[in-house]
C-alpha cells in the first residue's frame, strides 16, 4: 500500500506548491518567537540580535538573482528539490550552535538555500499551469507560507518553553526533511520549461528585467512587503516580553497565530484580481495594512493581536499579488525574473530588521511603527505610478531567445 496517496495532476502540483511555501518560512522565521529568549542566553541587545534573522535575509537577497539563472539553465523540480533536501541541515547545526556568532553563520548558509525553493516554484507555477489553476496555486502557495511562518513561530516558542529552544531546532528539521521527500516523490517533472541558452543569455535576460519599469515597481513592492514583515514581527516580539504585556515565550508563539490570516485570504486571491483588478486591489490592501499598524499601537494586547492579524493578511495578498504580477510582465525568463523580485524582497527584509532596531533604539515600538506606515506610504506611491491597469490578467507566452 502506498504511504502518500494518489491525487489528481492539479491536486498534486498544489500539494507540492503548498509544502514547498511551508518549508522556507517554517525555518526562515522560526527564531522570531524566541528572540528575547535569545537576547538573555547570548547577552544581546534586541537590535544585536535581529542580525539573526538579518543574516538569513541577506544570504537569499545575495543568492536570489543566481538562483534564477542556475534554474533557467538546470531545470525546476531538480533545482527545487535540492534545495529542500538541504534545509533542514542549517537548522540543525544552529542547534548545535555555541555563540551567537556561529548561529548567525549558519542563517546565512540556511538563507543561500531558500531562494531555489521559492524563485523557482514561483516560475513552475506560472509555466506549467493553465491560468485559473496558477492564480489559484499561487494562492495556495503563499498560504503554505504563511502556515510554515506560523508553526515555525509557534512551534519553537511552545518546545523552546517545555525543552528549551535547541530541541525545537531539532524538530523543525526532522520536518524540512519530511516535506521535502514528500515534494521530491509528488512533485511533477517540469513539461512547459523552456531551458535557457546558457548562463550568459540568463544574465542578458536578468538586465533586460532592470530595464522594465513595471517590473522595477515590483521588485519595489516586494522590498516594502519583508521589510514591513521583518521590522513587525521582528520588533513586536520585544514589545509584546516587555511591560505592560509580559508574554513568555509560548505567549509569543501563540501571538503569531495572527500569521494564519495569511493562510485565510490569500486562497482568495484570484478572486479579488478579478473583481477589482491588480492595481486598485494592491492599493486598497495597502491602505488597510497602515490601519493594522497604527491598531498595534493601541495600549491593549487585544487591539495588538487584531492589528498584527490585518498586517499578515495585507502583506500576504501583496506578496501573492506582486508574486503574480512578476509573471504577468516578464515575457522571458521568468525563473530570473522571480529571482530578482525575491532579491529585492529580501534586501527589504534586512533593511526591516536593521532599520528597525535603530527605530527601536529610539523610540522602542511607536518609532518603529512609523517607520513601517512611512515604508507603506512608500508603496501606495509606487504601485500607483508604476504598475498599470491594462495589465494582462494572464501570462504571456515565454519567449524563446
Amino acid at each position: 500500500m502506498a504511504i502518500i496517496p494518489r491525487f489528481s495532476l492539479s491536486t498534486t502540483r498544489r500539494l507540492a506548491a503548498g509544502l514547498t511555501g511551508y518549508c522556507v518560512f517554517l525555518n526562515l522565521y522560526a527564531p522570531q518567537a524566541i528572540l528575547p529568549l535569545l537576547s538573555n542566553e547570548f547577552g544581546a541587545g534586541p537590535a544585536d540580535i535581529a542580525h539573526i534573522m538579518t543574516a538569513s535575509t541577506v544570504a537569499v537577497a545575495l543568492t536570489a538573482p543566481f538562483t534564477g539563472t542556475i534554474a533557467d539553465v538546470l531545470g525546476r523540480k531538480r533545482v527545487i528539490v535540492a534545495a529542500m533536501l538541504g534545509i533542514g541541515l542549517p537548522t540543525l547545526m544552529s542547534a548545535l550552535a555555541p555563540t551567537l556568532e556561529v548561529l548567525m553563520a549558519w542563517r546565512f548558509v540556511q538563507g543561500l538555500l531558500l531562494p531555489p525553493v521559492f524563485a523557482v516554484m514561483i516560475a513552475y507555477i506560472s509555466e506549467e499551469m493553465p491560468p485559473d489553476e496558477a492564480a489559484s496555486t499561487t494562492g495556495v502557495f503563499i498560504s503554505g507560507s504563511s502556515l510554515g511562518g506560523f508553526t515555525g513561530r509557534f512551534l519553537t516558542g511552545i518546545l523552546a518553553d517545555v525543552w528549551g529552544w535547541r530541541p525545537a531546532f531539532v524538530v523543525l528539521t526532522c520536518m524540512s526533511f519530511l516535506a521535502a521527500i514528500i515534494v521530491m516523490l509528488k512533485l511533477p517533472r517540469e513539461r512547459q520549461f523552456v531551458r535557457s541558452s546558457g548562463f550568459l543569455e540568463a544574465g542578458r535576460q536578468m538586465v533586460r528585467h532592470l530595464a522594465n519599469p513595471q517590473l522595477l515597481a515590483t521588485f519595489a513592492v516586494g522590498f516594502g512587503v519583508l521589510f514591513n514583515f521583518m521590522a513587525t514581527f521582528t520588533y513586536v516580539s520585544f514589545h509584546l516580553a516587555a511591560a505592560p504585556f509580559l508574554l513568555s515565550a509560548s505567549a509569543l508563539g501563540a501571538i503569531f497565530a495572527t500569521f494564519l490570516t495569511g493562510s485565510i485570504v490569500t486562497p482568495w486571491v484570484g478572486r479579488g484580481i478579478e473583481q477589482f483588478g491588480r492595481k486598485n486591489l494592491v492599493l486598497g490592501v495597502i491602505v488597510i495594512w497602515c490601519g493594522g499598524i497604527a491598531l498595534t499601537l493601541v495600549p491593549s494586547l487585544l487591539a495588538v493581536i487584531v492589528g498584527l492579524a490585518v498586517a499578515a493578511g495585507c502583506g500576504m495578498l501583496c506578496q501573492a499579488t506582486s508574486t503574480g504580477y512578476v509573471a504577468l510582465t516578464a515575457q522571458f525568463g521568468r525563473s530570473s525574473a522571480v529571482g530578482l523580485y525575491v532579491t529585492s524582497f529580501y534586501v527589504g527584509g534586512s533593511f526591516g530588521a536593521a532599520l528597525g532596531g535603530v527605530a527601536w533604539t529610539l523610540g522602542r515600538w511607536p518609532a518603529c511603527a512609523m517607520m513601517m506606515m512611512a515604508m507603506l506610504a512608500i508603496m501606495l506611491a509606487t504601485v500607483a505610478i508604476g504598475w498599470s491597469s491594462s495589465a494582462p490578467q494572464t501570462p504571456r507566452p515565454v519567449e524563446r531567445d
